[in-house]
């Protein structure tokens, strides 16, 4: 009976430490609803990442100087403007790397966005659509921008938007395109007033350094001295730039042919639609810009520098006051200086861009500027995001604008601290990028799982997390009942001695 009291009591042992033993599982949760894509599926065998973002007008109030903040020394950027508000924006992304299967493939119009200060609030009213799963057809709606503190600079007229985000379940990116976003607006006027100003017309004691002569404004120096303070006659507000006709932008993100290979290359591209623009309108200072030429930009990767490129149509401007042409803006001439001058004599308001005999006293420049185009190129060799697969490859990215209209102060102003620029407005700004890894995008669906088997459910980590302590002291505990069984065997089984 003792000969089999060890043996038993060790199959016990380990028929109850068996379940102990075994490697602790955490399920994954998996979404309520049944026709909910999984949170993440199976990583494609094509590594893209692009976008493509298209804003249809950006305001920035006094540019330059808000002091970026960064946790990390050496990487803060330039220094922001104190208030934006971006309209229309139109915004394509690709992300084969995403954690998150529906997050693959966005594409988002918003009415607009803004930041004070650098802090950016989410803005409601958005239209979105993301993929997986796929979809057949694209969203489209009405934007209804949300009230912001800056709605005083900025009036908005009716904003349509369009999403379109795609995805194959076997091929995943392969599809044509990716993401599609667009937006428009058939009417919009920036920058009804100037905050960076002050709103008095008497400069006594202001600016105890200027001229006698912009002592008394004909109106508030906030509205130009009376550039923007609109039609008596009708009672609109004036305003720096307006819109007469619709403004339209589009981003994509898509997968092209590769020359010479079955592979594909990533293209991000941006585009605009715009026919004329009006500085002061309504004013007899009013300046058209007509839009000759639209913009294209194209930001193409292949995975290798040599074939990648960046593509850019540049736009082409006429800048005119009624029949007589101020200047042309164009690749070659992107820059042009538009003086704002308060009249020596009897004229009530100041003038634009006067000729060189008006007797004036510049108090301000209009600065135009087109094209704009800043390229920046880095190859990749590593994960394309956190603990993604290494990936050898090429990246590109470039932004530009439109127009991008600058209010400059002068120094016959003398007031004291003033910015280098009063305010901005970017019409038509534009952003691409678009990483592939070397030899371009493979278009293959995943590879079978070897000796038939079947492939693990999409999503399961192959090591699941312990998230107690508990997963340690049992195995402890069931080691400690064995050690007690075995000495109570061991006891049992040892024949007691007798004294003798």
């Amino acid at each position: 009976m003792r000969l089999m009291a060890l043996p038993a009591a060790a199959v016990l042992v380990a028929l109850c430490a068996a379940p102990a033993l075994a490697q602790p599982t955490t399920p994954v949760p998996g979404p309520r609803d049944p026709n909910q894509p999984p949170v993440s599926g199976t990583p494609p065998t094509t590594h893209v990442i692009a976008d493509a973002g298209t804003g249809l007008a950006v305001v920035r109030l006094a540019p330059g100087s808000t002091p970026v903040n960064t946790t990390l020394p050496g990487l803060g950027g330039p220094d922001q403007a104190t208030a934006e508000i971006g309209v229309g924006l139109a915004n394509a992304q690709a992300n084969t790397e995403a954690f998150l299967s529906y997050e693959r493939a966005v594409a988002q119009a918003s009415p607009l966005g803004f930041a004070v200060r650098g802090r950016s609030p989410q803005t409601p009213g958005t239209l979105a659509q993301t993929a997986s799963p796929d979809n057949a057809e694209p969203l489209t709606g009405v934007l209804a921008p949300p009230p912001t503190p800056l709605d005083a600079l900025l009036r908005v007229g009716l904003l349509n938007g369009s999403t379109h985000a795609r995805w194959d379940d076997r091929l995943g990116p392969c599809v044509r395109p990716i993401a599609d976003a667009r937006t428009s607006v058939a009417s919009l006027s920036a920058l009804n007033a100037i905050p960076t100003l002050p709103s008095t017309s008497d400069l006594t004691g202001v600016a105890e350094q200027s001229p006698a002569d912009l002592k008394h404004l004909p109106g508030p120096l906030s509205l130009l001295g009376g550039l923007l303070s609109g039609s008596p006659d009708t009672g609109a507000r004036g305003s720096l730039l307006s819109l007469p006709d619709t403004l339209a932008a589009r981003s994509t993100v898509e997968l092209v042919d590769l020359p010479g290979s079955p592979n594909k290359a990533v293209r991000s591209t941006s585009t605009l639609q715009a026919t004329s623009v009006r500085l002061l309108a309504g004013t007899p200072a009013e300046i058209r810009v007509d839009v000759v030429s639209p913009p294209t930009l194209t930001a193409l990767s292949t995975g290798d520098e040599s074939t990648s490129e960046i593509t850019y149509t540049a736009p082409v401007l006429r800048v005119a006051r009624g029949d007589r042409e101020l200047g042309a803006l164009d690749a070659a001439h992107p820059v042009l200086d538009l003086p704002i001058g308060l009249p020596l004599d009897d004229r009530a308001v100041p003038v634009v861009g006067g000729t060189p005999a008006d007797r004036k006293l510049d108090i301000g420049v209009l600065r135009l500027q087109a094209a704009q185009l800043t390229e920046k190129t880095a190859v990749i060799n590593g994960p394309l995001q956190p603990g993604g697969p290494v990936i050898n490859g090429f990246m590109l990215g470039a932004t530009a604008r439109l127009l991008d209209l600058q209010l400059l102060p002068t120094e016959a102003l003398g007031l004291p601290n003033l910015p280098s620029a009063l305010a901005q407005v970017s019409l038509g700004e534009q952003v691409v990028r678009a990483a592939a890894p070397t030899g371009g995008a493979v278009c293959a669906p995943p590879p079978a799982p070897r000796g038939g088997q079947a492939a693990p459910p999409a999503g399961a980590p192959r090591q699941l997390a312990h998230t107690g302590a508990g997963y340690r002291t049992v195995p402890i505990f069931w080691t400690g009942t064995a050690l007690l069984l075995l000495g109570v065997v061991v006891v049992a089984a040892v024949p007691a001695r007798r004294p003798g």
